[in-house]
């Protein structure tokens, strides 16, 4: 025998009071889990040193004076993969204007996975390691995959992107932290076209 459901709804003052405390809990229980995995990312790039596969550290410093992305990303991220044509893309078209791009594989992610993954795709752009983590810590204790940060020639960090990138809209931006080229500093210039240009410190 099916026995009806019925669903007693409180009275009206009752209802709202409900209501009120619910939205409070999960305010709360949001704010928590904000705080929780510190994914408030700093207002300025931190002063870190990036070790690459190359077995070069660029430290963040020397990047002063022109934008820079650094994107984190996994080998196991699909939206990682399916963007990395377009920063490969960003990478050659603005290189040579100043732009520079990190790479910084997750601290799970096995070296020699990256490696391989790096020199199949043929990455252009400098790609560190994070073994202990401390990159993703000192950008604001980064978890999601793909994770990419904008940063001002000021090193103001000025775009902080989770997920896919809307790449019209990023395009736009750098293009408005780009020197024009005639006041281009002489080291940023492109002797060889599509070269990897990146100022960096021998380890």
């Amino acid at each position: 025998m099916l026995l009806p459901v019925i669903t007693v709804m409180p009275d009206k003052p009752l209802r709202r009071k409900y209501i009120l405390v619910v939205s409070a809990l999960l305010l709360s229980v949001g704010a928590a889990s904000w705080s929780w995995h510190g994914q408030r990312a700093p207002a300025t790039a931190p002063a870190v040193t990036f070790s690459t596969l190359e077995g070069e550290r660029i430290a963040m410093q020397t990047l002063s004076g022109r934008p820079a992305l650094v994107a984190f990303w996994a080998s196991d991220c699909a939206s990682c993969l399916e963007e990395m044509p377009h920063l490969v893309e960003l990478y050659r078209r603005f290189n040579d204007r100043g732009l520079a791009l990190i790479g910084v594989a997750m601290a799970y992610d096995p070296p020699h996975r990256v490696l391989e993954l790096a020199r199949r795709r043929d990455l252009p752009y400098p790609v560190a390691l994070d073994l202990d983590g401390a990159l993703a810590t000192a950008f604001g204790n980064v978890s999601v995959t793909p994770t990419t940060f904008l940063i001002a020639p000021d090193g103001a960090i000025v775009g902080r992107y989770v997920g896919r990138l809307n790449m019209p809209r990023l395009r736009r931006t750098i293009m408005a932290l780009l020197p024009a080229s005639e006041q281009l500093p002489a080291r940023y210039s492109s002797a060889q076209p599509g070269a990897l240009q990146h100022a960096a410190t021998r380890a």
